[in-house]
């Protein structure tokens, strides 16, 4: 048992914290950012190039989120102009090799999965 959370984890309890841990890591953008650091640090102009279509804002958000949930680390470096780097937790280098394996299943499998799509 968790003695911060008063019970044992359990992601489909509806007060399970680990819910909103579930949702920041699966979110569209927590995946892509997730996989984008785990070939290490980068910028966050890099990271934005790298993780196709996402907003500055949205790129923003996605990592104070990851940040909050001891995922990323930021590292800003007291220069002119700011220069800040992203890079990934210990804790965020197992949770993105997770990520990549479900993600490395999805391309595995994906003309599989667009032929159900067309079936259905």
């Amino acid at each position: 048992m968790n003695a911060e959370i008063g019970f044992p984890p359990n992601v489909l309890a509806a007060e399970c914290p680990s819910r909103a841990v579930l949702k920041h890591l699966t979110s569209q953008w927590g995946v892509l950012v997730m996989l984008a650091l785990q070939d290490g640090t980068l910028r966050f102009s890099a990271l934005r190039r790298r993780v196709g279509g996402v907003s500055e804002r949205m790129l923003a958000q996605t990592l104070q989120v990851l940040e909050g949930d001891g995922l990323v680390r930021r590292v800003a470096h007291p220069v002119v102009p700011p220069h800040v780097e992203y890079s990934l937790t210990g804790l965020g280098v197992e949770a993105a090799a997770r990520v990549a394996a479900l993600t490395g299943w999805i391309e595995a499998n994906l003309d599989q999965i667009l032929a159900a799509r067309v079936e259905a």
